[in-house]
């Protein structure tokens, strides 16, 4: 396969043709729909479904952290898949899962279960009502030994570490109160015991939605999707695998979506895609962005912008700046595009500026 053809499956796979009517149908929201940007999730939502989007009024979706410890929203009815996905196969994967932290959950001299274990069980007993995160943070530090916590220069606090937080709010049977400033955490209705008991399962299934949305990849790119090491990943490796030559690498896919990959329709549509759509929160950004200069514009260090997608391809980013009631976009394409796109983006530009709730836009064009 090439990546046209690739980038083609992934299109139709993430529902970009619109031919969904209800989140409920759409595989990005079965897989998780991360929301850790303004907006992001009503935007990639407002990409895919046509007509009205709403997420706070849905009583059927639930915001958690959950994968990476990244704010997603999951189906009320999938979520508890999805948290016992998280519960660590072992030491080496519950340290894995500290991304960042992992040297300071090392620190503790505690086995790293044991450390994300704790730190659950104390949020269970300090959230039982909502409670901003500055709340939780003060009580839960003072409930746990010193080691799970730091001193933070820009809170000017000591609180328990930021990563141990989020990827133990799940175990704990806590959420985050959707469109809530600051962020609130609350008791899921319903939370049952604390679970310690890995599910390699869950985890499995977790990869297989992963290859399904961002297929053919490698069990490397699903580890990095997952929150966790390759090693992990190997041990809960989907059986049901086609494997695939993509650009002489050999990648994998569920093998019931390979003739949906042989077979692609033509992405012969225009979308703005925020930053951290699922589209391109796949792991394998060469492919998605094979030009190194143009993956610097479109994945930096602070502020990644939006991605045009036009016939298949990212043609180029956009940003916005909103005033009063007006939004204002500036979009930049990589090469020159022909009129009739430029008119296709603009109406997605309206469609953005109206599921954000603004009453007039306009659209600058820088390249």
């Amino acid at each position: 396969m090439d990546r046209r053809q690739v980038l083609a499956y992934r299109i139709a796979e993430h529902g970009l043709h619109r031919s969904a009517r209800d989140v409920a149908d759409l595989a990005v929201v079965r897989a998780g729909l991360q929301d850790s940007m303004r907006d992001t999730a009503l935007l990639a939502l407002a990409a895919r479904l046509d007509g009205p989007v709403s997420l706070e009024d849905d009583d059927r979706l639930v915001l958690a952290w959950t994968l990476r410890g990244a704010p997603h929203y999951h189906l009320r009815a999938d979520l508890p898949e999805a948290v016992r996905a998280l519960v660590p196969l072992d030491d080496a994967d519950a340290l894995a899962r500290m991304l960042w932290q992992r040297k300071e959950m090392a620190a503790t001299g505690l086995a790293a279960t044991e450390v994300v274990f704790t730190a659950a069980a104390a949020l269970r007993k300090v959230v039982t009502k909502p409670m901003t995160k500055g709340a939780v943070s003060t009580a839960v530090t003072k409930a746990l030994p010193p080691t799970f916590s730091r001193w933070c220069r820009g809170c000017q606090a000591t609180h328990i570490q930021e990563q141990l937080m989020r990827i133990a709010t799940p175990h704990a049977g806590v959420r985050l109160v959707a469109g809530a400033s600051p962020a609130t955490l609350a008791p899921l209705e319903g939370r049952g015991r604390l679970r310690k008991t890995p599910d390699p399962a869950a985890a499995t299934a977790v990869i297989g939605r992963y290859l399904r949305l961002n297929g053919p990849a490698s069990p490397g790119e699903a580890a990095e999707f997952a929150g966790t090491a390759r090693a992990v990943v190997d041990r809960t490796w989907p059986a049901d695998l086609a494997s695939v030559d993509v650009e002489g690498k050999t990648r994998y896919l569920p093998a019931d979506r390979l003739e949906a990959l042989e077979n692609p329709p033509e992405p012969d549509l225009v979308r703005l895609l925020p930053p951290l759509d699922p589209f391109i929160q796949a792991r394998d950004k060469a492919l998605l962005v094979p030009d190194p200069a143009r993956r610097k514009e479109v994945w930096k260090m602070l502020g990644n912008p939006g991605v045009l997608l036009a016939d298949g391809d990212i043609a180029g980013t956009w940003r916005t700046k909103g005033s009063g009631a007006k939004l204002t976009f500036t979009l930049t394409a990589f090469d020159p595009l022909p009129p009739a796109v430029r008119e296709e983006a603009e109406a997605e530009a309206a469609r953005v500026a109206a599921a954000r709730g603004f009453e007039k836009h306009a659209v600058t064009w820088a390249g």
